[in-house]
């Protein structure tokens, strides 16, 4: 998308689509790439609100250029998130505008200092609430502070009541041909935003409480974020979704995630889900953890309610990326599930151990049995997975 879009009068969306990189944060797949989305609103003052990655500068500058004219030049740019997959246009920016201001609050300071060497004579910094003139719009400032960097605020646009939120309310995917959310498949952006929440976003879920506290008296009309679609049609959908999210608020189903080396554990979890199953649970993910990216893990363990761990022993010790996703769950305090575990080994156990003391250690509702199983799995076996089936079907 080549041109400006009009969010409202004089305000426009001048972002851009990246289906190239491959891993976002060089951490989170990309299959459907993901949008940048920057802002500018064209008054008596000329303010771009957030940049985008440096490789799309050029197509940043000439959606510019194509909105000021008659000698008019940019006079603020407004940050309310520093990463640089929305700064790293900055530099240039201000080389092409010298005489603009960049605006962000006092944590902002030194992330544009230590990233871009721009001097402290060329940012103006904004207090919680402050207001600022561009003529017939009007800009309020509202810190949210680890959501989810220290220096994150939002920008409210008081006339025509747009909430430029930054990377809150954001989500994975381009935006093809349609921006708004009355344009683009929300099923599909539904579950982006909540991969992009559950494994960027999450683990401050308590900070994003506290700033949707911030913002509820706000008359939001429009929420117009720096990844995925612009809500205008339903901004609160957004906006529920977060306070759900944030507040850990779980859907029936449960996710089975094992590591199985020969098989024997792969049966074990498949056991435990004909169970779940014949109990009347529909919504099961089972997920190999050699196959399934983590990212994709993590969103449905925040989407559902119950959580089955199994792993095989792994010299003497969990398999790797199980191990990593335990420690993945632990730094983003895991909390209102309940858990299940199972594991298999041969020569020396200790799977089994780890992932008891790892549910112990995020005070997650454990659910008995844990099934331990030495070589492969006996009809005993089967049994007691057909109990933890049962039983974990019964606590949801």
């Amino acid at each position: 998308m080549d041109n400006p879009i009009a969010i409202s009068e004089n305000i426009f969306w001048i972002g851009a689509n990246d289906l190239e990189t491959h891993l976002f944060e060089a951490i989170w797949p990309l299959p459907q790439g993901v949008s940048y989305n920057t802002y500018i609103i064209n008054d008596e003052k000329v303010t771009v609100i957030d940049t985008l990655k440096k490789s799309y500068l050029p197509q940043f500058i000439d959606k510019i250029m194509s909105i000021i004219k008659n000698g008019k030049s940019v006079d603020y740019l407004i940050v309310n998130h520093m990463e640089p997959d929305h700064s790293g246009a900055m530099k240039v920016l201000h080389e092409i505008f010298p005489d603009m201001k960049i605006v962000g609050n006092k944590k902002t300071v030194d992330y544009i200092k230590g990233f871009y060497g721009i001097d402290e004579k060329s940012i103006k910094v904004v207090g919680d609430g402050e207001k600022l003139e561009l003529g017939k719009h009007t800009l309020q400032f509202f810190l949210t502070p680890m959501v989810h960097w220290p220096e994150t605020m939002m920008t409210y646009e008081v006339n025509n009541k747009i909430l430029f939120s930054g990377d809150a309310f954001g989500g994975f995917g381009t935006l093809n041909g349609g921006i708004f959310d009355d344009e683009v498949d929300l099923n599909y952006f539904e579950n982006e935003i909540l991969r992009y929440y559950s494994n960027i976003v999450g683990k401050y879920s308590a900070m994003v409480q506290k700033a949707l506290v911030k913002l509820k008296g706000l008359d939001v009309r429009i929420i117009a974020a720096t990844h995925g679609p612009i809500f205008r049609k339903d901004p609160l959908y957004i906006v529920n979704l977060y306070d759900r999210w944030s507040r850990q608020e779980t859907e029936r189903g449960v996710v089975i995630v094992y590591a199985s080396m020969y098989g024997n554990t792969q049966r074990m979890a498949e056991s435990i889900a004909r169970a779940l199953a014949q109990e009347g649970v529909d919504r099961i993910r089972l997920h190999n953890i050699s196959k399934s990216h983590v990212s994709y893990v993590i969103t449905d363990i925040w989407r559902f309610k119950g959580i089955i761990l199994g792993s095989c022993t792994y010299n003497t010790k969990l398999f790797p990326p199980i191990d990593l996703l335990i420690r993945t769950l632990e730094n983003d305090h895991l909390k209102n599930r309940v858990v299940g575990i199972f594991g298999s080994y041969s020569w020396s156990g200790g799977a089994v151990k780890e992932l008891k003391a790892f549910v112990e250690k995020c005070d997650l509702q454990f659910v008995e049995p844990a099934v331990e199983v030495k070589y492969s799995p006996t009809q005993d076996d089967y049994k007691q997975l057909e109990e933890l089936g049962k039983n974990i079907a019964g606590a949801l």
